[in-house]
């Protein structure tokens, strides 16, 4: 790949409004469709806002009609706004785009980056993201003083934290030792341009997840970076981080088309 572009769009007093970044997108990615631009990243901070992807249920949206932005991203719920670093990696791929193989290495520049903070952090099979790994089931503290058996997560898929108390509220599961998402990551792909990206936790008020099923998720929660280091942590000393990760990894990145299986004819 060439050299790829990095746009600090906003930070703090300048956070950028997400429909103002969404336009901005669209201006990027029509322009790197018709190679007027190279790869671009843009890189801002939201005001508080929820965005809802294309998989996003009703039963999942804030209970108390909390307005949420639909956008045409893949995923399902999640929230932007302070202290939370989001990345637009707007970028041309082969097609058919494989877009799996544009979500690791997106999770790969963010796990480098959470290591260089002393921070460990994985995939979950089947959960797109970075998460930092919980104790297992039977390890975990007891919730109220009941046993781990009479946690209502275990046997009602319909379980829903909102309604539950702080005990079981996504922004606590770092009590609760469960497994806790510190990076989302959400894309679309047009005209094999990618749209969208991620959002790195590093210390937002994670309050704000508790309004929503955080990417529908019921079973673990959100942390941050400054969460689970112990310390204050800012998007200061985050950025020159994250962008030095994404530019190794996407710049050097073997791209190749998405693999067909083709039927052999009968």
């Amino acid at each position: 790949m060439g050299e790829v572009r990095f746009v600090r769009m906003g930070f703090g007093t300048q956070a950028v409004d997400y429909q103002v970044a969404w336009d901005e997108q669209r201006r990027v990615h029509a322009a790197r469709f018709a190679d007027e631009v190279p790869d671009t990243v843009l890189l801002l901070e939201h005001p508080p806002v929820y965005t809802a992807g294309r998989r996003t249920e009703e039963s999942e949206r804030p209970l108390d009609g909390t307005p949420v932005i639909d956008v045409d991203r893949g995923g399902k719920i999640t929230w932007h706004g302070p202290g939370q670093l989001v990345g637009y990696p707007i970028q041309k791929l082969p097609r058919p785009v494989d877009v799996v193989a544009h979500v690791r290495r997106l999770e790969e520049a963010l796990i480098r980056t959470c290591a260089d903070f002393g921070l460990g952090t994985s995939r979950v099979e089947g959960r797109s993201g970075v998460w930092v790994l919980g104790d297992p089931v039977e390890r975990r503290p007891a919730l109220g003083g009941l046993s781990l058996d009479f946690d209502p997560r275990l046997h009602d898929d319909e379980f829903d934290p909102r309604l539950n108390g702080p005990e079981y509220a996504p922004s606590n599961a770092g009590q609760r030792r469960e497994d806790r998402k510190i990076a989302a990551i959400g894309i679309r792909v047009a005209k094999g341009v990618t749209m969208h990206g991620f959002a790195l936790n590093v210390n937002p008020d994670n309050a704000w997840f508790d309004r929503i099923i955080p990417c529908g998720i019921r079973d673990a929660g959100v942390t941050s970076l400054a969460n689970e280091l112990g310390r204050d942590v800012t998007l200061d000393e985050v950025l020159p981080v994250v962008e030095r990760h994404l530019k190794d990894i996407l710049e050097n990145a073997d791209l190749k088309p998405r693999e067909i299986e083709r039927t052999p004819a009968a």
